[in-house]
């Protein structure tokens, strides 16, 4: 029975009901994760292979006629170029090879920003009054974490099916300069996994900005992370959007294998106009001597083109994909029924999105806490990790064997009845 349908009585038994399954729960003192999105054994052990008895140093002299192994080289090599080229659907001359984490490039990036602005600052952006960035939310948590870092505000920015809420945007850039950019997670976005559809698309590309030196941060994450062969998300290369409206520098394109190859031991990327490459290029030459090139060649072999990156990850979705609808099955079984919470199901990506009642997330991570199971943080979707409903729960299905998936999901539908039914009787304010 739907639990809006139930008599104050019938909570209260529903309650009673509840508690016992949940002691019952805590008495296996378990100990499971799902709070980050992490790749698990068996896709490394995947990977693993792909790279076995790859050899990088006998042979080091390639397309740049120069040996890999030395200094230089600072916005990587060719091939690695050419590589996230097929992959972005864009041109190698566009691209930086960087090390393992496109959140560093991020970083460094903003570090830079501050420091120094871009070509088209007046001035630093540390130099400014103040300086607000556009926040889609629910959205990345480590994203709202270099902004909180830095002290530049958040302003929240609804994320609808077919990307952020474009009419906010459009006004909160139009007529105010404090507002320097926008971060974007395009293709199975975190964590909600929409993709932007083509009218959002233009409408970032082509819109009126007043800051001359507003950037979009185009977090490509999860752009070959397909749960589906036959259904899949792909878009539009940003910056050839940006081009058409000769707004050639707004976007910062980042990339990187970290989900595709090993997450500690991947390349990353930049996709860029010239102009911002060559603004990037001035303080790289100084911060950095360059970047693993050996570990850039050692992909290229490993993947070769666009078509060995594909056909990895279509293993690496066989892994992945049970976990999802491990999650999805016992979610339509449990909760839908009762008519308290929704969810997406998504067609790539590594998390499903899932809306408690109002008032209830903070209490059912609190309940999976004591039950032995982790999640991500009440509010990590939202600026300063405040959610103004108290509702979004990111579940990452990932990590955990499916044994340890099966009673995580388990524990966490427990906890969702227990909470809502707590929240509906009034016993949470």
């Amino acid at each position: 029975m739907k639990y809006c349908l139930m008599t104050k009585e019938q909570l209260v038994k529903e309650k009673e009901q509840l508690l016992i399954s949940y002691d019952n729960l805590k008495s296996k003192h378990l100990k499971l994760d799902m709070s980050r999105g992490k790749p698990n054994s068996d896709q490394l052990d995947i990977t693993a292979k792909v790279f076995k008895n790859i050899d990088c140093y006998s042979k080091r002299i390639y397309k740049d006629n120069f040996d890999i192994g030395n200094y230089g080289l600072f916005s990587g090599i060719t091939e690695a170029k050419e590589l996230f080229a097929e992959l972005l659907d864009g041109n190698p001359e566009d691209i930086i090879i960087g090390g393992n984490s496109s959140l560093n490039l991020m970083y460094d990036m903003f570090s830079q920003l501050m420091m120094s602005g871009n070509q088209d600052s007046v001035r630093p952006w540390c130099k400014e009054e103040k300086i607000r960035f556009l926040c889609p939310s629910p959205g990345y948590d480590r994203h709202f974490a270099i902004c909180e870092h830095f002290n530049i505000e958040m302003i929240t920015i609804p994320m609808n099916e077919d990307g952020p809420d474009m009419d906010m945007v459009e006004a909160a850039v139009k007529d105010d300069d404090t507002v320097k950019g926008i971060w974007c997670v395009p293709v199975y976005s975190n964590p909600d996994g929409y993709s932007y559809k083509a009218t959002t698309l233009e409408r970032l590309a082509k819109m009126q900005t007043k800051a001359k030196d507003f950037r979009i941060f185009w977090d490509n994450a999860y752009f070959v992370h397909h749960l589906y062969s036959d259904k899949k998300d792909e878009i539009e290369n940003m910056l050839s959007l940006c081009r058409q409206y000769h707004n050639d520098d707004r976007v910062y394109m980042f990339a990187s294998t970290s989900k595709i190859s090993f997450p500690g031991a991947g390349i990353s990327a930049i996709c860029t106009s010239k102009s911002n490459i060559q603004n990037i290029m001035d303080r790289m030459k100084i911060q950095t001597i360059g970047y693993d090139k050996i570990n850039m060649l050692r992909h290229v072999i490993a993947f070769k083109d666009r078509d060995g990156v594909i056909k990895h990850m279509e293993k690496l979705a066989e892994v992945l994909r049970p976990k999802f609808e491990i999650v999805i099955n016992t979610l339509d079984k449990e909760i839908k029924p009762l008519d308290i919470a929704r969810w997406n199901t998504p067609l790539g990506g590594y998390f499903i999105s899932f809306y408690a009642m109002e008032g209830c997330a903070k209490k059912i991570i609190e309940l999976c806490k004591e039950a032995g199971v982790v999640l991500t943080s009440a509010g990590a979707t939202y600026p300063y990790g405040k959610d103004p409903s108290d509702s979004n729960i990111r579940l990452a299905p990932t990590y955990p064997s499916d044994n340890e998936l099966e009673q995580a999901i388990e524990v966490f539908v427990v906890c969702v009845k227990l909470a809502t039914v707590i929240k509906m009787l009034g016993e949470i304010k």
